[in-house]
């Protein structure tokens, strides 16, 4: 089942921008070799809007959403990062924007609407269980953990069987 959203930035300067979500953005992200680093977010959501009448479709747009716009914003012009305008109410949310070097505009704003909690990350165990099977072997089952010897369970008296 899908688990969460994987986005692509496209930059005429990768390494530039890739800098900025680490340095500026603060985002936590894995590097996976060769100057690739992926970011992670804690959560995500996607919204469908319609086009305008006579527009083509198949268009879409990257947002980074936070709980108080105007100290975000604060907090990221600190660490050097220019916005086009100020906030404005969009209906929906409070919004500005700003642009990732290369070219990426992005859409900052603070929801109107109530997010829904998720529920967790799946267990270790079952995350094991997963990665196990994609490669083919068996997942290894964790070590127990010493324990007290439990009393012995008392027998219970055998159930009669009635017949139909």
């Amino acid at each position: 089942m899908i688990r969460g959203l994987h986005g692509l930035l496209y930059s005429t300067e990768p390494v530039a921008a890739r800098n900025f979500i680490k340095d500026k953005l603060k985002l936590p992200f894995t590097d996976v070799g060769d100057g690739w680093l992926i970011f992670d977010l804690p959560e995500g959501d996607l919204g469908v809007h319609p086009v305008d009448p006579g527009q083509p479709g198949g268009g879409h747009d990257v947002s980074f959403y936070c709980d108080d716009i105007h100290g975000t914003v604060a907090e990221l012009k600190s660490r050097g990062v220019t916005f086009e305008s100020e906030v404005a109410d969009h209906g929906y949310g409070y919004v500005t924007y700003f642009t990732i070097p290369g070219g990426i505009r992005v859409q900052l704003y603070e929801p109107k609407y109530q997010k829904r909690t998720h529920e967790p990350a799946a267990p270790v165990k079952a995350r094991a269980r997963t990665a196990a099977k994609k490669a083919g072997t068996k997942a290894r089952k964790p070590a127990k953990k010493a324990s007290r010897k439990a009393a012995p369970k008392k027998k219970s008296a055998p159930k009669s069987k009635k017949r139909r």
